[in-house]
């Protein structure tokens, strides 16, 4: 809510009538007169899109750009100690104690741990249609159907690895996956387990594994895994190699029970995880994730355009033209198209749309970023296939004869 009731009832009413233009437009100008542009440019873009020649949205959308700015105020000095005082049992102290190793955290009332509910869904995510197969067989299904999975023995304990190009959407389908099954959503990276004192890592990384048993059912998403799960026998430090064997320990759920935490894992280097941690029972199933087709690439650029100010733009054409581009460099592509715009509007002083040639002259400017990733990916397939593992990527490559 802001400080005007009538532009919480008219962003209502917009909401409820996205189509009636000339409510957006006295919207749009309430706004501007209230210094929120951004929210008056997103108002004025709407009704470009729908009519590119409206002189009035044409006009707001100028003045949301060219605000006059208020002038700055001096701000008083700020009195840590006396912050730290009022707040310590809110936030951390800004600097430790120098005389040795911190309290170590105990338990979850003491660690704040990122428990996410995601309402994103599979039917959010565009394409992967083997990738959304291969989830609804080995979790999905057997959890919407108890009766089936207690026939079956199924268990509701499993792992999944998903490798592929980076930039291709692998975090957002973890996300869609809780989503899907209305799970509780935790992501961990490197910098979540990884501490500098003897023995904290591993605390860490059982703690967090606890948290998603005690929040089951739960997604656990193991980001960049190939940086956690390192081969040991690469590794020149004995605490990463304790963080790897910890990392399996909790994998095999030797503590505690893992029924219904399903744990994803993604990486752009799978040929470099420890063998170990591909087992049976841990991260046994391994799912491609490829650049997007053409149809979701129509979805992604139409995503990352639709609230932007456009005209003529054919989704299809420029679909067409970024064969090979992950979801990522779709979004850089819209980015720039709307950096040339944005620069000849400013040029010239006068407010024009985004246009094809923008999308088809970034297209030129961008390349995609995957063909790094599968010239590494082709020596692997072709030299360093012997278990089968890789057959799926290699018949990708033949297919889209990437040599």
């Amino acid at each position: 809510m802001s400080d005007s009731p009538l532009i919480d009832s008219l962003t209502a009413a917009v909401e409820a009538r996205p189509d009636d233009l000339p409510l957006r437009l006295h919207l749009a100008e309430l706004l501007v007169a209230a210094g929120r542009g951004g929210e008056a440019i997103a108002h004025a873009a709407q009704v470009l899109a729908r009519e590119p020649g409206n002189a009035t949205a044409q006009k707001l959308m100028g003045s949301a750009l060219s605000p006059s700015a208020p002038a700055p105020t001096p701000s008083a000095p700020v009195d840590w100690d006396a912050m730290e005082q009022e707040f310590g049992d809110v936030v951390p102290p800004r600097f430790t104690r120098a005389d040795g190793e911190p309290d170590p955290v105990q338990g979850h009332a003491d660690r704040a741990f990122d428990i996410e509910t995601s309402r994103i869904t599979l039917a959010d995510v565009g394409g992967m249609e083997e990738v959304k197969k291969r989830l609804e067989i080995s979790f999905l299904g057997p959890m919407r159907n108890p009766k089936l999975r207690s026939l079956f023995g199924k268990s509701l304990r499993g792992g999944l690895l998903l490798y592929g190009p980076p930039g291709c959407g692998k975090t957002f389908l973890a996300r869609a996956v809780a989503g899907e099954m209305g799970a509780s959503f935790i992501s961990l990276s490197i910098t979540d387990v990884l501490n500098m004192w003897v023995g904290s890592s591993e605390r860490n990384l059982h703690d967090l594994f606890d948290s998603a048993r005690g929040h089951a059912p739960c997604v656990l998403f193991l980001d960049e895994i190939d940086a956690l799960g390192h081969k040991r026998s690469q590794l020149n430090s004995s605490s990463m190699r304790t963080v790897v064997n910890q990392l399996l320990t909790e994998l095999d759920g030797v503590d505690g029970n893992n029924d219904g935490v399903f744990v994803l894992a993604a990486t752009n280097a799978p040929w470099d995880i420890d063998s170990a941690l591909r087992r049976p029972g841990r991260l046994d199933r391994t799912v491609l994730v490829l650049p997007p087709d053409k149809p979701a690439r129509a979805a992604i650029l139409q995503y990352h355009l639709r609230d932007r100010p456009v005209a003529g733009i054919d989704l299809g054409r420029v679909a067409d033209a970024t064969d090979h581009y992950s979801g990522a460099d779709l979004a850089h592509v819209c980015e720039t198209a709307a950096e040339f715009a944005m620069r000849d509007s400013i040029a010239t002083g006068d407010i024009r749309m985004i246009n094809q040639q923008d999308m088809l002259d970034a297209v030129r400017e961008i390349r995609p970023s995957t063909d790094g990733w599968f010239a590494t990916a082709r020596n692997v397939a072709m030299f360093a296939n012997e278990s089968g593992e890789y057959d799926d990527l290699a018949a990708y490559l033949k297919k889209r004869k990437i040599r």
